[in-house]
């Protein structure tokens, strides 16, 4: 089915790397997208604050965690916030204070609004704010991760949706 030339809405998920939290975020939303039916409509894309791994896959044990729950990272690749990223982007979403910070930042002020937490669409949102580093910690991290990343994903698309359609 073709569907009617409407602007794409922008999603870009950011943390430090780009190489754990963001694309995990990256995965999660975009399935949840693909899965609505929705990917005419949304765009989504990652990035990170700092260009550590800039050109590398995501970590490989944020991949196996999410393949286990059925989310590709495939083709994923760190990059580094641009500010080509500000006016492109609706969302662009932090997933701790420290990197949203960063963002404020390098962020030109007409495009402050667009910026937020990502866990603000959690219905957890009082007890996380922050989607934790799971880098230098074991498994059960990755797998946090996953569960709030889950949450707020389909808190984000709901928004999302009731905005588009009022």
């Amino acid at each position: 089915m073709k569907h009617p030339e409407v602007e794409k809405i922008s999603v870009l998920f950011v943390c430090m790397g780009n190489i754990c939290r963001s694309p995990t975020a990256d995965a999660v939303f975009r399935h949840h997208v693909k899965s609505a039916r929705l990917e005419h409509l949304i765009h989504i894309d990652s990035a990170g604050t700092h260009a550590y791994h800039i050109g590398e896959p995501p970590d490989r044990r944020s991949q196996q965690a999410a393949l286990k729950r059925g989310y590709s990272m495939r083709g994923l690749r760190a990059r580094r916030v641009t500010q080509e990223d500000f006016p492109r982007f609706q969302y662009i979403l932090a997933m701790d204070h420290h990197n949203l910070e960063e963002l404020q930042q390098d962020c030109p002020p007409q495009y402050n609004s667009r910026l937020g937490l990502f866990l603000q669409y959690s219905n957890q949102w009082n007890t996380h704010q922050e989607v934790p580093d799971p880098y230098y910690g074991g498994s059960h991290g990755f797998e946090r991760v996953l569960d709030l990343v889950e949450n707020a994903s389909q808190g984000l698309l709901s928004h999302i949706l009731k905005n588009i359609n009022p």
